[in-house]
């Protein structure tokens, strides 16, 4: 049960993040800035959790004696090779950061989150062409529900699609896909590391690409010491160290289609905030598309609970 609200509580914590982005707009910061301050901020707070499991592990390995296998096995570093891969994991996140948040300069935060939130079904397409799998008739049925809840939520029934900006609705569906490849590698890039460990290697490798694509020079000219840092701590805090620590711990054990389920909570959650802290008009027949998307994710799920409880058992 604990794996599955550790999801739960990652993706709630990603549903919080455009309103955060909107706002430091809102102060006049740069793209660059915010993600850079968030993932700094991320860097840190990883590194340090790391450390600390560090001396925990060291501590128990001391009690326990060398002779303890167990002790040695949880002991175990990580190698370069899997260090990188871990690195090469994290990327994903910085690119769903990037063009997440500059769809949000073209787009309102209720209709990026559920751009972003197309994750559900790119995902399932990602497995079925790496497995050669056609998807069942219930994966299609879902798919159905899903593009029918988000015609709804995003309002292009109601306003047409001429009424929004092509090009932020292009990135926001670039973040999805993006969001989709975190998702599958966060479960799969070395899987038998210390949560702690796989968290960290994972933000740094965000981080260094980050620093090769917008250079961080708020650093160095004082604006990192303004409300900038406010905003690069809560970023930091519910983006880039919540959910890579609670995702990293939950999705090997659950994994990647509960946790694509799961991470269903994140929509619900932004949508409510864009609607109580940035204003922003969110219709009925929205709120309806929202609840018809959150019914399409969590089908799949159900039919195989359903084949689960229907089939027999042998003895």
């Amino acid at each position: 049960m604990k794996y599955y609200v550790s999801v739960l509580a990652g993706a709630m914590s990603y549903g919080i993040l455009s309103t955060i982005v909107v706002l430091a707009y809102g102060e006049g910061y740069k793209l660059g800035e915010v993600v850079g301050t968030q993932l700094i901020t991320g860097f840190i707070l990883s590194w340090m959790l790391a450390l600390y499991t560090r001396f925990n592990m060291k501590r128990k390995h001391n009690k326990a004696g060398k002779s303890s296998t167990a002790s040695t096995h949880v002991f175990q570093k990580l190698t370069w090779k899997q260090r990188l891969m871990l690195m090469a994991a994290g990327t994903p996140t910085v690119i769903t950061g990037l063009v997440y948040y500059q769809s949000l300069r073209y787009i309102p935060a209720s209709l990026a989150i559920i751009l972003l939130f197309q994750f559900t079904w790119i995902s399932v397409l990602i497995q079925a062409v790496s497995k050669r799998q056609r998807p069942n008739k219930v994966t299609l049925f879902t798919l159905v529900i899903l593009f029918g809840g988000t015609l709804l939520a995003a309002g292009f029934l109601e306003q047409g699609l001429a009424e929004f900006s092509g090009l932020g609705i292009a990135l926001g569906l670039m973040a999805a896909v993006s969001y989709s490849l975190f998702v599958l590698f966060s479960g799969k890039a070395v899987p038998s590391a210390h949560p702690a460990f796989r968290s960290a290697w994972m933000v740094t490798g965000g981080l260094v690409l980050l620093c090769i694509l917008f250079p961080p020079t708020f650093l160095f000219n004082g604006l990192i010491w303004s409300q900038l840092l406010v905003f690069g701590l809560l970023l930091g805090f519910f983006g880039a160290f919540i959910p890579p620590v609670l995702f990293a711990i939950g999705v090997p054990h659950i994994g990647g289609d509960m946790a694509g389920i799961l991470g269903a909570v994140e929509l619900p959650v932004a949508v409510l905030l864009s609607a109580i802290v940035l204003h922003e008009h969110v219709s009925l027949l929205q709120w309806f598309g929202v609840i018809v998307v959150l019914l399409g994710v969590a089908l799949p799920e159900l039919h195989k609970l359903r084949v689960k409880r229907t089939s027999p058992s042998y003895s």
